[in-house]
């Protein structure tokens, strides 16, 4: 798959969506979101969760799918979550989610694709 130059900036970049803009933000297809860039699979729809931040959110990735790293941009203490396979840029994750894992995944749509 081709990517478009949006899909590129987040990925490589690491530059953002818009909030609420995301072609899965709403999205509750049962099945699994991807990596746009590589396909490694990193999220099932059944952990996917509406955390009303503007961006899908998901409350576990599939074992080994992503990595974390730190970040300290932006005047901030995050992490970042990329793909495990290829590295690309997904978005961040924080300590507020639902149980079972109390965490957020929140992901840029633009990083992902989505299988049935």
């Amino acid at each position: 798959m081709r990517l478009t130059e949006e899909q590129k900036k987040v990925l490589f970049e690491k530059d953002t969506e818009a909030p609420f803009t995301g072609k899965f933000l709403k999205h509750t297809e049962k099945g699994n979101y991807t990596c746009a860039n590589c396909g490694n699979e990193l999220f099932s729809s059944s952990t996917k969760f509406d955390a009303g931040c503007g961006w899908p959110s998901f409350y576990d990735a599939k074992k080994g799918s992503v990595k974390y790293i730190s970040d300290e941009s932006h005047g901030m203490k995050r992490i970042e979550v990329v793909c495990a396979k290829c590295g690309g840029h997904l978005g961040h994750i924080f300590d507020d989610g639902p149980k079972p894992t109390g965490k957020r995944y929140c992901i840029n749509s633009l990083s992902l694709e989505f299988k049935k």
